[in-house]
């Protein structure tokens, strides 16, 4: 009798923060669509190739329900249409101005971005611009699984109120119904931040609460089924860091070389686990990331992005924006990379998908005892296409290898839930995939100041919010307060204020939203019909920049539906 296969997930989490309407370029819109061309475009081209071959390809992917808005937007699409448009321009400016250069030998490179624009502009098309239709219809027709996520991606564990944490997921779930049609089972846990149940003291100025429920709890009340964990927090493994770099975890981190605090890894990363609580176990389940798998994608320094015959992605042709080189090898200067060769990558791409599936395989060989394992490799999706330019190649060509090795069973979530639901139960502590596994991307010295501010303002909408909802008066106010402070919570800032990448742009993002909620809620809060007048003036002109989750006031309604008090009694 032949072993049962071991099921692998590939599993993608696709966001962006809310860019329409807040610019272009170099922080604004250009984002999004340089997200779309380099990424989701070539990502759907792929699957679609694999569906036409009959090479199974279920992947699992996320969009976060500000990113889905936001490609469904008119907005976007008009975006997209001008962007196709300059690199175009640049395209056919191009030989004139590598001539002046004394760069001809760069010429077809040109032409090869010339070709891909037109390929990718003509798919884009074709679907009238619907990326979300687009990818419903492969759900649709059995190709893959689609989860959804928070509503702009708030970090769950650091909100002060359940309320706040109800609502992100209540609009999250709304919405993924509303784009693409169906409920989703799995929620992609923003930055893979998990907090346990018990006493809540992020920070020494965060207000007092005595325990709060685990986010567990708050999935199943959403209706989710499943999440993903960094394998620290199973303690299966270490954090990987930024970008799977070891030095960027503090040096106790990596110095223990297992979890944070110093405890060995105990558990296998190669099996879901039912997530308990004091209370017991719950119905949802907790994915592990595999560190062997997970490093040899995610890593610039030890994985496959780091080999000298891909794109580079920080070396581009001014104007235009064109990338014209390889990365040629590690630590060689931006000066002397070597022209990119096109075919040469794919090549590499397709060995080292190769590679990568007999890694697999011999997980699956090593965990043969196991009757219900599974290998999970858990990505942002803009890893692939965007920063990783072959990576779309690389995920087809995975695919492609794994047809010749039975062993290896290519599953979404809900797949091998179905196959095989979770029966051992695992307690976690809090943590998250950024850098040490912690909360102190988010929450650290260097922005400390942005959940002092967000926490009085989540207090205040809350306490108004009630008397809000109950009337018609006060209830559009209402409504575009909630989508500014969902705003407000997006993780995105702290991050990029963290990273020192664009900070000023995170800062001014985070202080306006802020600003535009705490105007409506005082609004709310005075009643006046001066003041009542003059809230749905500025809720109106909001509504038109910030054009997003149609349907919040349910979510407010459902928000609000459980205790409204952080002390559990």
């Amino acid at each position: 009798m032949s072993a049962e296969p071991m099921d692998f997930v590939f599993a993608l989490h696709s966001h962006l923060p809310y860019v329409l309407n807040h610019g272009r370029w170099p922080h604004g819109s250009d984002w999004i669509c340089e997200a779309a061309f380099d990424t989701y475009l070539p990502l759907l081209e792929v699957l679609r190739q694999l569906g036409d071959e009959e090479t199974p390809a279920p992947v699992t992917i996320g969009f976060t329900p500000v990113l889905a808005n936001q490609l469904a937007s008119p907005v976007f699409a008009r975006e997209m249409a001008a962007f196709f448009d300059q690199r175009l321009t640049a395209c056919a400016e191009a030989p004139a101005s590598l001539a002046s250069s004394s760069e001809m030998h760069l010429l077809p490179l040109a032409e090869y971005w010339r070709e891909r624009l037109l390929r990718l502009r003509a798919i884009f098309d074709d679907m009238d611009g619907n990326l979300v239709g687009a990818f419903r219809a492969l759900e649709t027709s059995g190709r893959l699984e689609i989860i959804s996520s928070a509503a702009t991606h708030g970090f769950l564990p650091l909100l002060a109120r359940d309320e706040s944490i109800r609502f992100q997921l209540a609009v999250g779930m709304a919405e993924h119904r509303r784009l693409f049609g169906r409920v989703p089972a799995g929620c992609w846990l923003p930055e893979c931040a998990y907090r346990p149940r018990g006493p809540w003291a992020p920070w020494p100025t965060a207000p007092k609460s005595g325990v709060r429920r685990g986010i567990e709890e708050h999935l199943a009340d959403a209706g989710y089924r499943f999440f993903f964990v960094d394998a620290h927090l199973a303690s299966a493994g270490r954090p990987l860091g930024l970008s799977g770099d070891p030095a960027s975890l503090d040096p106790e981190v990596r110095l223990t070389g297992g979890q944070v605090g110093g405890e060995k890894a105990k558990r296998s990363p190669y099996q879901a686990y039912r997530v308990a609580h004091t209370r017991g176990a719950s119905d949802v389940s907790a994915y592990v990331r595999d560190p062997r798998a997970s490093m040899q994608v995610w890593s610039r320094f030890e994985g496959y992005p780091g080999d000298g015959a891909y794109l580079e992605f920080h070396k581009m042709r001014w104007p235009g924006g064109l990338k014209l080189w390889r990365v040629s090898g590690a630590g060689v200067d931006l000066g002397d990379k070597q022209p990119y060769d096109p075919p040469e990558a794919l090549g590499r791409a397709r060995g080292h998908a190769e590679h990568f599936a007999g890694l697999l395989g011999g997980i699956a060989a090593a965990e043969a005892h196991r009757r219900d394992g599974v290998v999970v490799a858990p990505f942002d999706t803009e890893l692939f296409g965007h920063w990783w330019f072959e990576g779309p190649d690389f995920l087809g060509d995975v695919y492609r290898a794994l047809r010749e090795r039975p062993a290896v069973r290519p599953s979404t979530g809900s797949q091998h839930l179905a196959r095989h639901p979770s029966r051992a139960a695992i307690r976690m502590p809090a943590g998250s995939w950024g850098a040490n596994g912690d909360f102190s991307m988010w929450l650290s010295d260097q922005t400390a100041w942005t959940w002092e501010r967000l926490w009085p303002l989540e207090e205040r909408f809350w306490d108004a919010a009630p008397a809000a909802l109950a009337s018609e008066d006060t209830r559009f106010i209402l409504a575009q307060a909630g989508r500014e402070l969902l705003l407000a919570q997006s993780s995105d800032w702290q991050f990029i204020i963290s990273t020192g990448a664009a900070a000023d742009y995170g800062e001014r993002r985070f202080r306006e939203h802020c600003s535009d909620t705490e105007e409506l809620v005082a609004a709310l809060v005075d009643g006046t019909p001066a003041a009542l007048e003059r809230g749905h003036r500025r809720a109106a002109e909001l509504a038109e920049r910030d054009a997003l989750f149609p349907d919040v006031v349910p979510a407010l309604a459902a928000a609000l539906g459980g205790s409204r008090s952080l002390v559990l009694r």
